[in-house]
């Protein structure tokens, strides 16, 4: 199985996204080094937590041109697919990668739908993709987020929670999932194959 590099910036979940990707057999390496991410084979972008604070780690690490730039698969985690958009609302409103438009926008709770979301959600898959070969209809995913994307053209696979989430994304080697695969048992280990499995 091809070898895969995850971004460990200091925001993101990288020790279960490792552990979940050496269970499939996979050769992680874990860097922050602009240098070895612009020579690597395929690139994950985890991220936990607030987008700004995420943004300015990618930047004091001189990230944020390298992840532009990088011409390979790259996957975005949770946050990490959230970043691959033009902005966020979050703090008030943040610059995040721009390779993906649109709008990062809160959630709306409501009495029987509280923010974040946490939990697992079945996914409706919106068309077909190498990421999601395999995924059956069914299929429910682990989710705990706050912010959502925004649902468009991009959109590979949905979830409901009070509305269309956009659960995986796609614009040309980029691709992001909104919830964790590395925690969405036999469906997201399936996902992280077919990313390990796409060619370079």
């Amino acid at each position: 199985m091809s070898p895969v590099t995850v971004l460990s910036y200091g925001a993101g979940n990288v020790a279960s996204v490792q552990f979940a990707l050496e269970r499939l057999g996979a050769v992680v390496r874990l860097t922050a080094d602009p240098a070895e991410i612009a020579s690597a084979e395929r690139l994950i972008l985890p991220g936990v937590g607030a987008a700004g604070y995420a943004m300015a780690r990618l930047a004091a690490h001189g990230l944020i041109e390298p992840i532009r730039a990088f011409p390979r698969p790259l996957l975005g985690i949770c946050l990490g697919q959230q970043l691959l958009f033009e902005t966020s609302e979050e703090d008030g409103g943040v610059a995040l990668l721009g390779l993906i438009h649109g709008m990062v926008r809160r959630l709306e709770p409501a009495p029987d739908r509280p923010v974040p979301h946490m939990g697992w959600s079945r996914l409706s898959l919106n068309r077909a993709d190498p990421l999601l070969e395999g995924v059956d209809e069914a299929a429910y995913a682990y989710f705990t987020h706050s912010y959502a994307c925004p649902d468009g053209e991009a959109t590979l696979a949905r979830a409901d929670y009070g509305g269309p989430v956009p659960a995986v994304v796609r614009r040309g080697n980029r691709w992001g999932c909104q919830f964790h695969p590395e925690r969405s048992a036999v469906v997201g280990a399936r996902i992280l194959g077919n990313f390990l499995d796409l060619p370079a």
